[in-house]
């Protein structure tokens, strides 16, 4: 087995974060000094018995560490750090998502999302100090995300389902169940920019950039696939963040088991071969909007969403 010391690096660093022990208490516990554990961050060479030590201390399995198995993620802060990281890398980017993949939402979407993951809190009653730094956190990382984007371009593949973009017109981008007719009206308003934003796209079908719409009940589950020179990695996740947004519970996985990802590029490539593109699926996705909206203009104010 060849072991990419830079990667096991990334994977320690985003593991120590979530443990929520600092660098110096780390180094102390397993006898090393703080420099050695950033130097080990960065990829350099560090001994089996001492990975063993990281791992225990760490609370991860040592498999899950070197990344010959399956990394197994309990925080949402900590994936989408780590789906940073592999986006970082990655020179195709395939997105199975609902109802849209964040790297094409619009920059409005980024500026609501803070007010949309803290409702989520408020709907659970959360008053931890821990969730508004996550909500923080993550917003950071979202920010670099987009950055490094749009610095690199690497190609994205995005199928998304009917079903879902109809599922998000009607409730609207809500973390929250119980919102005012005014504001529920918000919601929906802004659920209406990003699939337009998404049928721009879908129309221009720019250079790097292609979107599917899907017509049949999608998988229950979204996921990626980050393909680089020599590498690829699957990422599966319940964390999301566009619509009913969930960053407190779930546990997501990533792997670069052939099998896994050759599974699931089969799944792609079945949607994709049955989705509409191009100009098809930017007039579908228009349709879409039109008929959700006709009904709730035409339909009683409701004070909440159906569930």
């Amino acid at each position: 087995m060849s072991l990419r010391y830079d990667e096991i690096g990334q994977r320690l660093r985003v593991f120590r974060l979530q443990s929520g022990m600092n660098v110096d208490e780390i180094a102390t516990r397993i006898g090393i000094s703080r420099t050695a554990l950033y130097r080990f961050e960065k990829g350099e060479v560090v001994k089996i018995e001492t990975l063993l030590s990281l791992a225990e201390l760490l609370g991860v399995s040592l498999p899950t560490l070197l990344g010959v198995e399956i990394e197994y993620i309990s925080s949402a802060v900590t994936y989408f750090e780590r789906v940073w990281q592999l986006e970082e890398k990655a020179d195709r980017i395939v997105a199975v998502s609902s109802p849209f993949t964040f790297l094409l939402a619009s920059n409005n979407f980024l500026t609501h999302l803070p007010e949309l993951l803290r409702e989520t809190g408020a709907e659970a009653g959360s008053c931890e100090p821990t969730f508004d730094h996550d909500v923080k956190r993550i917003i950071e990382i979202l920010v670099q995300r987009r950055r490094s984007y749009e610095q690199r371009r690497p190609t994205i593949v995005n199928v998304i389902s009917a079903l879902d973009v109809e599922r998000v017109l009607r409730l609207g981008l809500i973390g929250k169940v119980r919102l005012s007719p005014d504001a529920l009206a918000e919601r929906r308003r802004r659920a209406r920019m990003e699939i337009e934003h998404l049928a721009r796209i879908a129309e221009a079908e720019p250079i790097g950039v292609q979107i599917g719409v899907g017509i049949n009940t999608p998988p229950h589950a979204s996921f990626q696939i980050f393909r680089s020179a020599g590498r690829q990695e699957l990422a599966i996740s319940p964390f999301r963040i566009d619509e009913q947004p969930n960053i407190r519970f779930g546990v997501a996985m990533i792997t670069s088991s052939d099998e896994a990802i050759a599974q699931h590029q089969k799944v792609v490539d079945e949607m994709w071969e049955r989705a509409l593109k191009g100009k098809e699926a930017a007039s579908y996705l228009r349709e879409l909007i039109v008929a959700v909206e006709t009904e709730h203009t035409t339909a009683p104010a409701e004070a909440t969403p159906m569930r």
